[in-house]
């Protein structure tokens, strides 16, 4: 795998070779210069000055992400391109690797990306420098330390999930695993830990509840395509044990809550907590779904460019 990372994407893009891009598709001369005024535009300063943007798109403008993906589409032409001429068919591919040459393909969603690569790391080592050099014209460069060759036995993090081919338990067969990784469970454990902070002691324990399950809820949406049950039970675990500190912290002194006070007056089921008709419930109120992937027949309303034809 070539994991890669674009250095400053959102501020490094080139105006002239955005603007070219999008005439390929957009011929009213108005749009275009809406979408020229909209880079030309400029920033504020900290002291209400006004600086010029002489590269980039303005970082939270509603334009942004869409030019931003017009830009790296020059990265879905090129590989879209090699792959139908030269490892469109499974005689192909094969007629590769017996002559000592890799496959591959790319996955992106915005500016990340990575290119599988079915060959050997030498393979993936010169796709970075062809990755590279497909980036410099749109003035976009790789990040040095952020990209690397990794092999999916080691493992490696993508739009939050971390994926890693293993031995499957009680089995010799490899499979390869879809998981949070730990940064993001990591991030879901800070919005619990910010949520039950004793400067929340003002609020009641049924909003407290509420507003977690929303939290965890939504995370967990996210991830439930993924291997994630046991990271469910672990994050809502770990919550659990939050809203148990909070409560204890919020009823001191003569009003101090035991284990047995705590059972009997804030949960319902066993130690299930809840309280004034909210139920906390969690990540694990999420069901995991197994996700089966269907790009290939997905019907796309555009028609290639001349570039991406060509």
């Amino acid at each position: 795998m070539l994991e890669a990372d674009i250095q400053a994407c959102f501020d490094e893009i080139g105006h002239t070779p955005l603007l070219a891009r999008m005439r390929h598709r957009i011929k009213d001369k108005r749009v275009l210069g809406l979408v020229k005024a909209f880079l030309k535009s400029g920033v504020m300063t900290a002291f209400g000055g006004r600086e010029e943007t002489l590269t980039g798109t303005p970082q939270g403008g509603i334009l942004s992400p869409l030019l931003a993906n017009i830009a790296l589409s020059a990265l879905d032409d090129h590989f879209d391109r090699q792959r139908r001429e030269q490892m469109g068919t499974d005689q192909q591919r094969a007629q590769r690797k017996r002559n000592g040459l890799g496959n591959w393909k790319i996955v992106r969603y915005a500016d990340d990306f990575v290119v599988m690569v079915s060959g050997q790391a030498r393979h993936a080592e010169v796709l970075r420098e062809e990755v590279a050099g497909v980036l410099a014209p749109m003035g976009l460069r790789l990040s040095p330390e952020k990209t690397r060759v990794v092999h999916i036995d080691e493992g490696f993090d993508f739009l939050g999930f971390h994926i890693r081919r293993r031995r499957k338990r009680g089995t010799q067969k490899q499979c390869v695993y879809t998981t949070p990784s730990k940064k993001a469970v990591q991030a879901a454990k800070d919005k619990v830990r910010q949520k039950t902070r004793r400067s929340t002691l003002h609020l009641s324990l049924a909003g407290l509840i509420t507003s977690l399950n929303q939290t965890l809820r939504g995370w967990a949406t996210y991830f439930r395509h993924g291997v994630s049950s046991r990271v469910f039970h672990h994050l809502d675990n770990h919550a659990w044990w939050r809203i148990v500190g909070w409560i204890r912290a919020k009823y001191q002194g003569k009003n101090r809550v035991g284990w047995k006070e705590l059972r009997r007056r804030f949960c319902d089921q066993g130690w299930r907590l809840a309280h004034e008709g909210a139920v906390f419930t969690g990540a694990s109120s999420v069901a995991v779904t197994r996700y089966r992937y269907r790009g290939s027949t997905i019907a796309s309303p555009w028609t290639p460019t001349p570039a991406a034809a060509g």
